[in-house]
């Protein structure tokens, strides 16, 4: 029962975060959720619940979603999913963490470098690769994602619809990469009770809603420098969370 309380209640709080930033939320339901349970089980578990977070924020932005630079992130992301399935590969939760943790640091690239817009078309497949291996190997493919965002024109708005659009298809693919060899092992004994998914729902619906009104709130140009530091300030914890595990080993 106290399993199923953190969950749900992460999954309000953290929907209410995606909803204003597209993206944090699931890095932060991430880590509460591997700290509590096997890597494997909180695949499926943020799979299925940032599935539902991103499709009632993508169903309240609708009108904003680019569906253009979604049909060249699955070129990207076709590729990924096929060599990622033959390797079968499941990280350690000191590896999860570390890879986490140095994500945010992509952010940061001076702008020279390589300007990340994914209205561009050779760089939405690039996207779709990046968050479609990252969300396979790590779990959480955020940063990545929102680096092909932050330096675009596109409104704040179609940010956010159209991260979680992505999302959405991407945590899916999570939800079959981990569930099916788990199912497998295991059957559902190790996974929450199907009442949590279906109670989380509300919450992550509520939490999505009043994100979104936030989001009406904020301009542009703060939006995009609060996603950030924010972004950042979680990788932060993410690192250190790794290199401790890593050190118990």
């Amino acid at each position: 029962m106290k399993l199923a309380l953190l969950i749900l209640i992460a999954a309000t709080v953290t929907a209410c975060i995606s909803g204003i930033f597209g993206m944090a939320g699931g890095m932060i339901f991430m880590g509460i959720i591997a700290t509590v349970m096997g890597v494997a089980e909180a695949m499926v578990v943020h799979g299925a619940v940032q599935s539902i977070s991103n499709s009632s924020r993508a169903y309240f932005l609708k009108p904003n979603i680019r569906w253009d630079i979604l049909g060249y992130k699955l070129l990207g992301a076709l590729p990924a999913i096929a060599i990622l399935a033959m390797i079968s590969f499941i990280p350690s939760k000191a590896g999860l963490f570390i890879v986490l943790g140095l994500l945010p640091s992509i952010l940061w690239l001076p702008k020279g470098i390589f300007k990340g817009d994914a209205a561009k078309p050779a760089h939405a497949v690039l996207c779709g690769a990046m968050v479609m291996g990252l969300n396979l190997s790590a779990g959480v493919a955020g940063p990545a994602l929102d680096f092909f965002y932050v330096k675009t024109q596109l409104s704040r708005k179609e940010i956010v619809a159209t991260k979680a659009v992505t999302m959405f298809a991407s945590h899916l693919v999570k939800i079959f990469y981990f569930g099916l060899p788990l199912i497998a092992a295991s059957g559902l004994t190790t996974l929450p009770p199907l009442w949590v998914f279906f109670a989380a729902i509300p919450c992550i619906i509520g939490g999505t809603f009043v994100g979104t009104r936030i989001l009406n709130r904020l301009s542009d140009i703060g939006f995009k420098s609060y996603t950030k530091y924010l972004v950042t300030l979680i990788g932060i914890i993410y690192l250190w969370r790794g290199l401790s595990l890593a050190w118990l080993i």
